[in-house]
């Protein structure tokens, strides 16, 4: 997405956020942890999760929403409208400052070998057999340890890249409606805002 804009808050984001916030709530409300795991997206991360003794830790935010009553993270807007569509809908997400980005960008299977420096500002290597997203630099994001440093978004990001990642039983609808959700997010903070492309890229 280009024109996006990430002030520090977004008053009509905040309202937005409250609503997913009260929506999930209802909507999980007669729910225990065992019926939770069992909704299928979540399965399916868990799944994948499984491979590597790692959970989900979309998981955890939504059992921390809706048994504990605590809130979707206060951040800078643009991240925060990544982060209601992550768990409104559940699927793994990232973003990154695309201006930082060196194309090309491709999806790869991780050797075991590969080193990022994580968000944390902590160097990781990555698991074998993971899935990450890469640039012509190095790694921007994979699936258990999540984005990288080098690319995050920051105030003065202006061009936005958001990924998703779908494991099996993840359908390309679901995604694309993911996406979607994502776009009208950050149109909510920054109403100029424009998609250069929403595309789900599947494997073979």
């Amino acid at each position: 997405m280009s024109n996006v804009a990430n002030p520090p808050h977004h008053a009509g984001l905040e309202e937005f956020k409250a609503q997913v916030e009260k929506e999930l709530r209802s909507r999980y409300a007669d729910y225990d942890r065992a019926r939770l795991k069992n909704l299928p997206v979540l399965e399916a991360y868990r799944s994948y999760y499984k491979q590597f003794k790692k959970t989900y830790h979309v998981q955890l935010q939504l059992e921390s929403l809706v048994f504990k009553g605590r809130s979707i993270p206060r951040v800078a807007a643009l991240v925060e409208a990544m982060f209601i569509a992550e768990l409104k809908n559940l699927l793994l997400t990232a973003g990154h400052d695309l201006d930082v980005v060196q194309p090309p960008v491709s999806v790869e299977v991780a050797e075991g070998s590969e080193k990022y420096v994580r968000l944390n500002g902590q160097e990781q290597v990555v698991k074998a057999e993971d899935m990450m997203i890469t640039d012509s630099v190095g790694i921007l994001s994979s699936i258990i340890y999540g984005p990288d440093r080098r690319t995050r978004i920051r105030a003065e990001t202006k061009r936005a890249l958001f990924t998703v990642y779908g494991p099996p039983g993840v359908g390309e609808r679901v995604m694309e409606g993911h996406l979607e959700d994502i776009r009208e997010n950050v149109k909510l903070v920054a109403p100029t805002a424009e998609v250069e492309l929403l595309k789900v890229f599947g494997t073979e």
